[in-house]
């Protein structure tokens, strides 16, 4: 999971960067939106999501039960979900590219403790991309 990046890192690196453009004059206020996208109360909450479910995730291996990894799952998707519906960070609501960035970090932190995702889903009467979907407001 080390090399994997959570999608908040990237959204602050990308408001950086146009915060850079901003200030050298490359890019004109009126095409600067990434901060309004992406302030920095939601990057936080995301990155403290994903820091939980990282956490819990470090507990689980190849063979841990289907409803531990579901749970985690979980937990984080109605994280997210709060986050996503929180007025507090502007009421982003994440769009198509978020959602998909934000499944892939739950996927990819799975797979890198081992849990195959295909057989977790099989064993539960879904498809892989749908182990979100039962929680998911976003």
């Amino acid at each position: 999971m080390a090399t994997m990046r959570r999608p908040s890192q990237r959204w602050r690196a990308a408001v950086a960067e146009e915060a850079r453009g901003l200030a050298a004059g490359e890019l004109a206020p009126k095409d600067a939106r990434l901060a309004q996208y992406y302030p920095e109360t939601l990057i936080q909450a995301v990155d403290d999501a994903f820091r939980a479910y990282e956490a819990e995730v470090a507990g689980l291996a190849a063979a841990s039960a289907d409803a531990d990894v579901l749970g985690a799952v979980e937990r984080v998707v109605l994280a997210l979900n709060d986050i996503n519906e929180d007025p507090q960070h502007g009421n982003p609501g994440f769009d198509t590219i978020d959602r998909e960035n934000l499944c892939e970090y739950i996927y990819g932190a799975l797979v890198g403790r081992g849990i195959d995702i295909p057989a977790l889903a099989a064993r539960n009467g879904m498809e892989p991309y749908e182990i979100t979907d039962e929680w998911r407001d976003w």
